[in-house]
C-alpha cells in the first residue's frame, strides 16, 4: 500500500537516522549476541538491515526517485543485493531498478509517466495518501499490461533482442517478467505478507503447512505468482535455506530426484543461488574493513551448506550435488585465502622497527588496522564452523600463530615505547593501540586491559625519561 509504512520500513528509517558509529556498535553487539546463540526477537532482521545500510554507504548505491520508490514497493521482498548478472530465480537485483524505471518511462509509457509523476507529487504535497495510492496502483496495473503487450509483440528474435537492449539490465527478460508478475499478483501477495509472521525462526511442519495454503493457491493461479509466494516465505525465514523443506514435504522424501519432480523443486535452486550470493557478500565484506558483521554471515553460509547436505539426499553426480560441491569448494578456497593471510598482515603492522625505519610523527594506517582487526575476529569465528567447511587445520594453525606472535611481540613493542624519541613516539604508540585491539579479539578483554595498562606505564616511563 502506497500510504502505509510497514514495520520494516519504520525500522529502516530509524536505523538510517543513527550515526555510522552507532550502527557499528549495534552491529558488533548483535553479532556477539547471535554467535553466542542468545535468543533476541528480530535481531537477525535488525542486523540484516544494518548490514545493508553499511554496504549502501560503502558502494554509493543510487537513490531512485520518490515516484519510482512507491511504484517498486510491491517488488521489495523480491529484490536481492547482488550483481545484476547473477541468476536468482524470481528476484531482481536492486541495482537494476533504475534501468527498469528508465525503460518504463522512456520506452514503455513515455507519455503516461510525466503525468503520473506530476499528479503523484501533487497528491503527496497535499498529504493525500489515498489519492497517491490510487495513482500508484493504476500506474502499476497499466505497466503490467504494457509489459505483456511489449513481449507479445516481440515474437521475432531480432525484435526481442532489441527489446532486451532497451530494458538494459543483464537479465532483461527475466527482470521484466518478475516485475510484471509481482504487479499482477500485487494484492494477493500483499494479503499473504499480512498473514505471514514477520519472522519465522524455524520452519516446522505446522508453519510449513500454513504457508503452503498460500503457495498452493498461488500455484493454482498459473500466472507465475507461485515463485513469488515461495520467495515471500523465504524473506520471512531467519534461516532462508529452510525453504528446501517445501520440496521435501511435497515429495514425501528427501531424495533429490523425487524433490526435483515436484513444483517445489525450484526451492532448492533458490537456496543454491542464495548461498552463492552470501559467499560473494562475505568476500566483499572481508575486504571492505568497514565493520560489517562477517561472523554472522559465516554462520549463515555454514548453516545453509550443512542444511542442504544433511536434509537432502544429494547424489554427488546430480546437478544439485555438483552445484553444492562447487559452492563448498569456493567457500573453502575463499576462507583459506583470507585465513592464511591474517598472521602475515598482523606481523607487517606490528613488527618492531628500529627508529631509522620510522618516518617522523607518523602513525599506523587506521583503515588498515580496522580491516585487520575484522579479519582477526573472523579467524576466531571460523573455529566454530571449521569442521563443516573443511578449514579446521588451517584455522587452528592461523589462530595459534596469532596467539604466539601477539604474546611475544607486544613485549618488544612495549620496550620500544619506553625508549621512544619524539620522532617515533606516535608510531610506536599507534602500534600498541592496534595490538590492544587485536589482543582483545584473540585473548579477550581482560588481556587487552592489562596490555593497555602496560602501554600507559611504558608511555609514562618514556615521558619521565624525556624530562630527565
Amino acid at each position: 500500500m502506497a500510504g502505509v509504512e510497514t514495520t520494516v520500513e519504520r525500522l529502516r528509517r530509524f536505523l538510517r537516522e543513527l550515526t555510522p558509529q552507532a550502527r557499528t556498535l549495534l552491529i558488533n553487539e548483535f553479532e556477539r549476541s547471535m554467535l553466542r546463540g542468545d535468543e533476541a526477537v528480530g535481531a537477525d532482521l535488525v542486523l540484516q538491515e544494518l548490514r545493508a545500510l553499511m554496504r549502501e554507504q560503502r558502494e554509493g548505491a543510487p537513490r531512485i526517485s520518490n515516484a519510482a520508490r512507491l511504484f517498486f514497493k510491491p517488488l521489495e521482498p523480491f529484490l536481492v543485493d547482488d550483481r545484476p548478472d547473477h541468476v536468482h530465480p524470481g528476484r531482481v537485483a536492486r541495482g537494476s531498478l533504475e534501468l527498469l524505471w528508465t525503460w518504463v518511462g522512456r520506452d514503455l509509457m513515455p507519455h503516461a509517466l510525466p503525468a503520473f509523476v506530476d499528479d503523484l507529487n501533487k497528491a503527496l504535497a497535499a498529504n493525500d495518501g489515498g489519492r497517491a495510492e490510487q495513482l500508484v496502483r493504476a500506474f502499476q496495473d497499466r505497466t503490467a499490461i504494457e509489459i505483456d503487450a511489449a513481449f507479445a509483440a516481440a515474437d521475432e528474435t531480432k525484435t526481442r533482442r532489441r527489446l532486451k537492449v532497451q530494458i538494459g539490465t543483464p537479465r532483461a527478460e527475466e527482470d521484466a517478467s518478475v516485475l510484471k508478475c509481482v504487479l499482477k499478483a500485487r494484492d494477493m501477495l500483499a494479503a499473504m505478507a499480512a498473514d505471514l509472521p514477520l519472522r519465522i525462526g524455524n520452519l516446522t511442519d505446522d508453519q510449513l503447512n500454513e504457508c503452503r495454503t498460500w503457495t498452493d493457491a498461488a500455484a493454482a493461479r498459473r500466472d507465475g505468482s507461485f515463485l513469488c509466494a515461495l520467495l515471500l516465505v523465504m524473506s520471512r525465514l531467519t534461516a532462508p535455506w529452510q525453504l528446501i523443506r517445501f520440496g521435501i514435504k511435497a515429495a514425501g522424501t528427501d531424495a533429490a530426484a523425487r524433490v526435483a519432480e515436484t513444483p517445489y523443486g525450484i526451492s532448492v535452486n533458490i537456496v543454491l543461488a542464495e548461498l552463492e550470493r552470501m559467499v560473494g557478500e562475505l568476500r566483499n565484506d572481508l575486504r571492505s574493513g568497514q565493520g560489517v558483521a562477517v561472523g554472522v554471515s559465516l554462520k549463515a553460509i555454514h548453516d545453509a551448506a550443512r542444511g542442504l547436505r544433511t536434509e537432502l539426499d544429494l547424489p554427488v553426480d546430480s546437478t544439485w550435488g555438483r552445484a553444492l560441491a562447487s559452492q563448498r569448494a569456493q567457500i573453502s578456497e575463499l576462507l583459506r585465502a583470507e585465513i592464511e593471510s591474517v598472521p602475515g598482515r598482523v606481523r607487517r603492522l606490528l613488527r618492531a622497527r628500529p627508529a631509522s625505519e620510522i618516518r617522523a610523527n607518523s602513525v599506523v594506517d587506521a583503515d588498515e588496522v580496522a580491516e585487520v582487526e575484522a579479519l582477526v575476529a573472523f579467524v576466531g569465528d571460523c573455529r566454530y564452523f571449521a569442521r563443516e567447511l573443511a578449514i579446521n587445520e588451517m584455522t587452528q594453525r592461523a589462530f595459534s600463530d596469532l596467539q604466539h606472535f601477539l604474546d611475544t611481540n607486544t613485549r618488544a613493542l612495549l620496550d620500544g615505547l619506553r625508549h621512544a624519541g619524539a620522532a617515533d613516539l606516535s608510531f610506536r604508540q599507534s602500534q600498541l593501540d592496534a595490538a590492544v585491539r587485536f589482543c582483545a579479539k584473540v585473548f579477550g578483554k581482560d588481556y587487552a586491559a592489562l596490555l593497555t595498562k602496560a602501554t600507559e606505564v611504558a608511555a609514562t616511563a618514556e615521558r619521565r625519561s624525556a624530562r630527565a
